[in-house]
């Protein structure tokens, strides 16, 4: 039988993409770590990764493996918490993920308090991860609900999603910009703007939306030399480097140095989603998607 450090290892080891630098974030020897995978391999008769000097890759059997060692590893810590929960007299966990355009706002923290105040043992967990990511997690059991940006592109049957609320997207700008002293401008008027978040049709979330409004007049937007998909996008544009197009509730969180603008347009607006499993979601999840959908 596999054991639960043998699992450990293998899916620390494809995360890092090499034996190393697998064997310094677990602090053991390269050594242990590659007698750990052979007998892995010996047990199952079967090859889990190709490497070379260079490059490391998942054979079929250890792509396959990959997926199921997460969702194994997954569970076993899930039911570690939920042991220790009934211990202390909690009901469970509830994991929790948002997209970094999805900002935590009074709003939805309100939302959270009250709901913890109706459910006082049942803890929930935050985390913070890429609209385009959120689906899979859920699919694969590693968080129970998400709050994204339309749209998800990559879909998965156990899935299922609905919006939450719509709000407008501003552009952020220095507030040294030339278009800082005015109330809104066009999208248009963007064209020759380098933005610190380049927006792709390819990705889901808030960078397809923001391609889509770009591509609609006419034009790509222009990459700045330092960039982010993160909330940083609003240091760098503080800093000078570009402009970012992001949601209302982002805009009024920006720093000290950055002039949100309302952007003119009749659909100049994103939706948030929340995502959540379709059949086999727990009753403490399905509670929570109850609360954030009737607020």
């Amino acid at each position: 039988m596999l054991t639960h450090k043998q699992l450990r290892y293998f899916v620390d080891i494809v995360d890092a993409g090499s034996f190393s630098l697998a064997a310094e974030r677990l602090f053991i020897a390269q050594s242990a770590l590659s007698r750990q995978i052979k007998e892995m391999e010996r047990h199952l008769q079967v090859p889990l990764l190709e490497r070379d000097a260079r490059h490391l890759e998942m054979t079929p059997a250890g792509r396959s493996l990959y997926g199921d060692a997460r969702r194994i590893l997954a569970a076993l810590e899930s039911a570690a918490i939920g042991a220790r929960h009934a211990q202390r007299g909690i009901e469970g966990t509830v994991q929790l993920l948002h997209s970094s355009s999805v900002p935590l706002t009074h709003g939805l923290l309100e939302c959270l308090k009250k709901h913890a105040q109706r459910h006082p043992g049942v803890s929930i967990e935050v985390s913070q991860r890429a609209s385009e990511y959120q689906a899979m997690d859920i699919e694969q059991g590693n968080a129970d609900i998400g709050l994204a940006r339309e749209p998800v592109l990559r879909r998965y049957p156990g899935v299922q999603q609905s919006p939450l609320f719509s709000e407008s997207l501003v552009v952020a700008v220095p507030a040294t910009h030339a278009l800082a002293g005015r109330e809104r401008v066009a999208i248009a008027e963007l064209r020759d703007e380098p933005f610190v978040a380049t927006p792709h049709l390819e990705r889901g979330g808030l960078s397809h939306r923001v391609a889509e409004l770009c591509r609609a007049q006419g034009y790509h937007p222009r990459s700045a030399q330092v960039r982010s998909r993160k909330w940083s996008q609003l240091a760098l544009v503080q800093a000078g480097f570009g402009i970012a197009i992001v949601p209302e509730s982002m805009g009024r969180m920006a720093p000290e140095g950055v002039k949100p603008l309302a952007l003119d347009g009749d659909d100049v607006s994103t939706t948030v989603l929340v995502l959540w499993r379709a059949e086999d979601a727990s009753r403490l999840a399905q509670d929570l998607v109850a609360s954030l959908r009737a607020v």
